[in-house]
């Protein structure tokens, strides 16, 4: 277990980097806003805090960033991991991809001081999970390689008039989380809301841009009620709509029903997060979700970078 010193970002390439002590880390990108990210193999470096302090022994005066590093680390021997080790901090999660570097042309420091030690000591990494980092986080080494062991996230949503105020109990939202835990997915929250647009989007928008959730169920506000609003509040927060996966539930459902062509499900991705919306009937989410479970895993495979196309 290590802790978060310093997050460091720069807008130029070639100049060092400063402490922003907060950044946001996209999946399959690197940090937001820094010079460095891309879609390549060194989207973040690292640098031990401990090899900076005993460069500071010889008399250097650095402060952090001044390497070019993005992220200062205590308590982990950075340069002593292989490449391929995981590592996992709050829920960003960065693959070690590089150790060390070839110094092409001499940097500030080297000239100055006649060494620099990024080039031996530093380690790069890809972010195979997007959020949030800022100092004073704990950062670890996961157990496992591989980086497809760690569970996609759901959070859920109810739409409600009813059961946010206490009157009804929301089982379609536990038959959500039952399914998708089955599945292999995590938990990591849940919403009941009124059938209320703004605050639908609201909610919609801060699960998303706070990279709460790979992956947001939604239950309720599809029907034809003038109160039924989620199709719209899930398009107006989209980046992207994803219209195959409604129409393959509607496809299933209408096996069942004719009524399923009422249905106004929608699905859409805002950033690295996608959102569907499923029926508000109990027997409806079971049959719907079960259904596409499988292949949404495909889409945020592809999401998320973690495979790069679609075979």
């Amino acid at each position: 277990m290590g802790k978060i010193l310093a997050v460091c970002t720069s807008v130029e390439k070639g100049t060092a980097k400063r402490d922003a002590g907060r950044a946001r880390f996209i999946t399959g990108w690197g940090i937001d806003g820094d010079a460095h990210a891309g879609r390549w193999h060194r989207q973040v470096s690292l640098l031990s805090h401990q090899k900076i302090e005993e460069f500071r022994e010889k008399g250097a005066d650095v402060k952090n960033g001044d390497f070019g590093e993005n992220l200062v680390v205590q308590g982990i021997d950075l340069r002593s991991l292989s490449t391929g080790t995981i590592l996992e901090c709050s829920d960003v999660i960065l693959e070690i991809t590089q150790i060390g570097k070839e110094c092409v042309s001499r940097c500030a420091i080297y000239n100055r001081m006649g060494d620099c030690i990024m080039p031996r000591e530093g380690v790069f990494a890809r972010v195979i999970r997007g959020g949030f980092i800022a100092s004073g986080d704990e950062i670890s080494i996961c157990k496992t390689d591989d980086a497809r062991a760690h569970k996609y996230r759901v959070w859920i949503i109810t739409a409600s008039d009813r059961g946010s105020r206490g009157e009804r109990e929301d089982q379609s939202g536990g038959i959500i989380r039952e399914i998708a835990e089955a599945s292999g997915y995590a938990a990591s929250g849940y919403t009941l809301l009124a059938d209320d647009r703004d605050n639908i989007e609201k909610e919609l928008i801060r699960i998303c841009d706070n990279c709460l959730a790979d992956l947001i169920l939604t239950t309720g506000g599809t029907g034809f009620s003038p109160r039924d609003c989620m199709p719209e509040a899930t398009a107006a927060i989209s980046h992207r709509l994803v219209p195959g996966i409604p129409e393959a539930m509607r496809c299933l459902s209408m096996a069942v029903t004719k009524r399923a062509m009422l249905s106004r499900c929608a699905a859409a991705i805002r950033g690295e997060t996608l959102i569907i919306n499923l029926p508000g009937s109990p027997k409806a989410v079971r049959e719907n979700l079960g259904f596409i479970m499988e292949e949404i895993r495909h889409g945020l495979d592809v999401l998320t970078g973690r495979i790069s196309d679609c075979k």
